[in-house]
């Protein structure tokens, strides 16, 4: 139902950006290696675990800041 969509958004978000964001740090910090690909899941876990809770609390702040900042419609 519609009303998930709220918890289903910042969910599948967090998930796509730390699996991105860990992914190309860990093969920055350690080259395209085995230990490389060991360590990436634990990173993406690692890091998905404090960003989920952060988007729940963020995200409603940042879509307050964006509808100061940005001028609304004209009608």
């Amino acid at each position: 139902p519609a009303r998930y969509a709220g918890i289903v958004m910042p969910f599948l978000l967090s998930i796509i950006m730390t699996c991105i964001i860990s992914g190309v740090s860990t093969f920055l910090a350690l080259g395209f290696s085995r230990g490389a690909f060991d360590a990436w899941p634990v990173a993406w876990a690692t890091s998905w675990i404090f960003a989920f809770p952060t988007l729940l609390v963020v995200l409603p702040i940042v879509r307050h800041l964006v509808t100061v900042l940005v001028a609304p419609p004209i009608r």
